[in-house]
């Protein structure tokens, strides 16, 4: 009895330690970049129809337009009928997203992004978020990265919005495990 607690004991130890070892490591920008706008610049395509990220990319790849930019992922559930995002519609939306977000210090943060529809997100060059396909204003959970020091990190996203409401929203939980909504001040873009 006392030998299987221990062999159950240290595989739960290990299977901690691989999951701690599991953090996306993410890439600061270099250089750094400098004179950046608040918020985030956003191209728009407008699908006849949209539910995976393949036809979202296909769309945009095939023809965009820029659109106001974005305050950041800071887009609670719309109500039906508004414009997804900075859109000009609110159903059939595709969005590439870019810039940078700002991580005041090092140590390994929590990410949870929220979505409705799809979303592909990375930043510093991994991936931190993919749901491909179709739901409420929800998220994936938690996912940790590690930020090997303070300052700016590339954000690319693609998004999608099919029907009714939209939302694309982040929380982050801080090294020292204080947990809030973004802040705006965090997203940057040239």
């Amino acid at each position: 009895m006392t030998i299987h607690r221990i062999a159950g004991a240290l595989t739960l130890g290990l299977l901690f330690a691989g999951a701690a070892a599991a953090q996306t490591a993410l890439t600061p920008a270099s250089p750094q970049p400098d004179g950046l706008k608040t918020g985030l610049w956003v191209n728009y395509a407008y699908p006849a129809d949209v539910k995976t990220l393949k036809v979202a990319r296909d769309w945009l790849n095939s023809g965009k337009e820029a659109g106001p930019p974005l305050i950041g992922l800071d887009y609670m559930d719309s109500d039906p009928g508004a414009p997804v995002l900075t859109s000009k519609r609110a159903e059939f939306v595709a969005a590439e997203i870019g810039g940078y977000v700002r991580f005041d210090q090092p140590g390994v943060w929590g990410l949870q992004i929220h979505s409705n529809d799809g979303a592909l997100v990375t930043f510093g060059g991994a991936e931190v978020d993919r749901f491909n396909g179709r739901r409420p204003c929800d998220t994936n959970g938690w996912v940790e990265v590690s930020v090997p020091q303070a300052g700016w990190y590339a954000v690319s996203a693609t998004y999608y919005q099919r029907l009714n409401t939209g939302c694309l929203m982040m929380r982050w939980r801080k090294p020292d495990g204080t947990t809030e909504w973004t802040p705006r001040d965090a997203w940057g873009f040239r």
